[in-house]
């Protein structure tokens, strides 16, 4: 196995929708398309997790109130 800080270079086809889409986030964010796919895995993973934990995974605008709840994801 690999150590933590060891780098594997992936190859990955997208189509230019999400390329686009990668490349509109990206500036947004003042990064790159490769951060944004760690981010987004990143986030993935919480999600995964709170899943498997039988959480919920949802956006809000008042803390105390779901305005949407993020289904199908995983």
């Amino acid at each position: 196995m690999a150590a933590a800080t060891e780098k594997i270079r992936l190859s990955l086809q997208v189509s230019q929708e999400l390329n686009q889409t990668l490349e509109e986030i990206a500036e947004s964010t003042g990064t790159n398309r490769t951060d944004v796919i760690r981010q987004a895995l990143a986030l993935m993973k919480v999600a995964h997790t709170a899943k498997r934990a039988g959480r919920h995974l949802g956006i809000v605008d008042d803390a105390r109130k779901l305005d949407t709840e993020i289904i199908g994801l995983i």
